[in-house]
Order: C-alpha cells, then sequence, then structure tokens
C-alpha cells in the first residue's frame, strides 16, 4: 500500500482538474489570447500541482519514512535520503 492510498481518489480528481486547465491553457494560445492572461493560468496550474507534490511529499513522511524509522536501519536512512532527494527536487521547481 502506498502512503497516499486513502487520499488517491483526491489526488486523481485534483490532477484531472489540472489537466483540463492545462487544456484551456491550449486553447489560449490557439486563440492568440494576451500574454499575460495565459501567464496567469500557468502560474495556476503551476501552484496547482505544487499542491499535489506538497500532498504528496507529506503522505510519503507521514506514511512512508515514519514506518522506516520505527524499523530503523538501512531502510531508516534510505527512506530520509529519498525523501531528502525529493524535497531538492521540490524546491528547485
Amino acid at each position: 500500500m502506498v502512503g497516499y492510498d486513502a487520499e488517491k481518489d483526491q489526488y486523481l480528481k485534483r490532477l484531472k482538474r489540472i489537466e483540463g486547465q492545462v487544456r484551456g491553457i491550449a486553447g489560449m494560445i490557439e486563440d492568440d489570447r494576451y500574454c499575460i492572461d495565459v501567464l496567469t493560468q500557468v502560474s495556476a496550474v503551476t501552484r496547482a500541482l505544487q499542491g499535489v507534490a506538497v500532498g504528496l511529499m507529506d503522505e510519503h513522511l507521514k506514511h512512508c519514512v515514519s514506518s522506516a524509522m520505527e524499523h530503523g536501519g538501512d531502510e531508516a536512512d534510505e527512506k530520509l535520503a529519498e525523501a531528502m532527494g525529493a524535497i531538492k527536487l521540490l524546491l528547485k521547481s
């Protein structure tokens, strides 16, 4: 079971909404809409994706990392390193 299993339907719903927003942005570009209007929508999609990423990170820390920490050893070190890598990746985006 993955850490986000309890929230899976919510994540999928949010991602479908984001997918629709991205299609809307493509339509705006096809219609030659004003640059600032397009950029505003790109920013909204970016924030929405960041929200999904933060939620997934939260679930990962609460479930996967905390479980590994309880057991200790190499698995705990691996999960912590993995989480730090994901955090660094999110900070770059």
